[in-house]
């Protein structure tokens, strides 16, 4: 409970819960990383009948955007209007599976002669040239 009222970067705050309940949001589904999607029950405003309604994701853990599938993004900014869960798009085999973002991670990309290597930077002067006005 401690955890919820201050750590809004860990799953949902006490305010997310509240602002859910409010208004009236319903489950619509997760994904396979345990993210939960939901939809507002009603219109936001007075009046504002047959307009969209606001749709959240809950994260599952850390709350990092890139965490959030191709499907899912695209139903909440309303680019589908069905759920993945009722109208899941169509695989194709050249797709690969979601990934999150990994810069900042022990799992980000390093090229060849960075410093962030386990191993160490390697020896990259072999096919380094500085430019000086006399080689052009």
């Amino acid at each position: 409970m401690f955890s919820q009222l201050f750590t809004w970067w860990n799953t949902t705050t006490f305010g997310t819960s509240f602002t859910l309940w409010r208004k009236g949001a319903r489950l619509v589904g997760t994904d396979e990383q345990g993210n939960r999607y939901y939809e507002e029950a009603g219109s936001s405003l007075p009046g504002s009948e047959g307009t969209r309604h606001r749709r959240w994701v809950v994260f599952h853990g850390i709350a990092e955007p890139s965490r959030v599938p191709s499907d899912w993004h695209g139903w909440l900014h309303h680019t589908f209007e069905e759920a993945p869960t009722v109208a899941p798009l169509a695989r194709r085999s050249f797709e690969k599976d979601h990934l999150p973002n990994m810069t900042g991670t022990p799992l980000a990309y390093h090229p060849k002669g960075s410093l962030a290597l386990a191993d160490g930077p390697a020896n990259v002067n072999d096919d380094y040239e500085a430019w000086s006005p006399e080689n052009v």
